[in-house]
């Protein structure tokens, strides 16, 4: 193992991020290489730098007067667009990003957690936690209704096992006891959970009522001697609709809820800015026992991860998203105008979806937030109805699992919303009743 692996694994021996360590992350060190060397190379080489294979001019990248000029005259350096991101992500952003995770989250206020890096999409943050923290053959906790990258990322490329429950419990809410019981019964004293909300496929967030139980169910774990780890995939965060929705991040909570509980956080710009093709996303580390030393060595460790995998992220999106969070004049008022619209897709589908009340052929699953919603097909094979409706309807809908079709209504205009729920209905009874 390198020297560098095996400093950083003492500095980490004392934390609750130890234990949860996969081989991989053993393994994993941010070396004094290339891109090591050339940082230092910035502070100090003030007459040549002739460490970075980046051809320069002036001390501005090269670049294609086709691609430049498609940017607006002035509006960025060549150096903003061509050249290398820092491997964890543009220093400004990260600032950037960290400021606005307080802003959305008050109760991050005044506790420690790390720079958010920069990753490559919402799934390279997923992923290389899957990398870091867990090894074949270790259990991993999610409620049954899942995005299906999560099967790709923690089963088939790291050899885990998955350990699900009933998403929903009996009050139609989110299965708080389930969710304790599936940790509970995760072997040895680590167990793992990962929690998506507002939740692909179902689009259902958690009452702030439910989040208070969420949160204690996991600390009565953690108080039991099981040690935990909570991945909080915040992918649709901030598309909240309902007033008794919790509006933060579980992250925000369990942040400092207890020294056996480790919290990260996946996130992106991808939703939250509505750039969804920058593939500009953020991990972050917290637990109550962490040193700035710990944090430190969980930066470096994923900066391994990033630097032999990417290398380093997007450079111009990360630029433009700075850009627009600095100084954009349009910013705020754009992002309000397009929560409103998902809002009001939101309603008429809700709408739609009440006026089918009696009919049994389907059962919608509850929601509130996010960009989907999704129904129980009873029983009934969703390929089935999905086939039916994409060839006789020409409607397109997700099949999850053989028993689950999602909607997206994100990306139907308002004025065809009742006609899809309508359809799918109809579909449905044609095939099935």
């Amino acid at each position: 193992m390198n020297i560098l692996a095996e400093e950083l694994n003492r500095t980490l021996s004392d934390s609750v991020a130890y234990g949860f360590l996969s081989p991989i992350g053993r393994r994993m060190y941010f070396p004094k290489g290339i891109v090591a060397q050339s940082d230092e190379a910035k502070e100090k080489a003030k007459r040549y730098n002739a460490t970075v294979g980046l051809a320069t001019r002036n001390g501005q990248p090269f670049y294609l007067r086709d691609i430049y000029s498609a940017f607006r005259e002035g509006a960025f350096k060549p150096s903003d667009i061509f050249s290398y991101a820092p491997g964890g992500g543009d220093k400004a952003l990260r600032s950037l990003w960290r400021d606005m995770m307080i802003k959305k989250n008050p109760h991050l206020s005044g506790k420690k957690f790390s720079l958010p890096l920069v990753t490559g999409g919402l799934t390279h943050a997923i992923s290389m936690t899957a990398e870091l923290f867990v090894g074949e053959g270790d259990e991993i906790v999610c409620p049954d209704l899942f995005w299906d990258n999560y099967d790709l990322i923690f089963t088939d490329l790291i050899g885990a096992k998955a350990v699900t429950f009933p998403f929903y419990g009996k009050d139609g809410g989110f299965n708080v006891e389930g969710m304790k019981e599936a940790l509970l019964s995760v072997k040895g004293d680590h167990a793992r959970i990962i929690l998506n909300f507002p939740n692909n496929p179902t689009g259902y967030t958690p009452s702030v009522e439910e989040r208070r139980k969420i949160v204690d169910a996991v600390v009565s774990v953690a108080e039991s001697g099981k040690k935990v780890l909570v991945l909080s995939d915040d992918a649709y965060f901030g598309l909240f609709f309902e007033d008794e929705t919790e509006k933060e991040s579980l992250f925000s909570y369990f942040a400092d809820a207890h020294e056996n509980i480790f919290a990260v956080k996946g996130d992106a710009a991808t939703k939250e800015e509505m750039v969804w093709g920058f593939r500009v996303g953020f991990l972050t580390y917290a637990s109550k026992g962490f040193t700035d030393a710990h944090l430190d060595a969980l930066t470096k460790k994923t900066l391994g991860a990033i630097r032999c995998t990417v290398s380093n992220c997007d450079r111009p999106g990360q630029s433009l998203i700075v850009s627009a969070m600095r100084n954009g004049r349009h910013y705020e008022e754009d992002k309000e105008v397009i929560f409103t619209e998902m809002k009001k897709r939101y309603e008429i589908v809700r709408g739609a979806v009440e006026r089918h009340a009696d009919d049994k052929v389907l059962t919608p699953y509850p929601f509130n937030s996010g960009y989907f919603m999704a129904f129980n097909t009873n029983g009934h094979d969703a390929e089935e109805l999905r086939t039916y409706l994409l060839d006789k309807y020409q409607i397109g809908a997700i099949n999850i699992m053989g028993r689950t079709l999602r909607l997206a209504y994100c990306s139907v205009e308002p004025e065809g919303l009742d006609e899809v729920v309508d359809t799918v209905y109809r579909a449905a009874g044609e095939l099935w009743s």
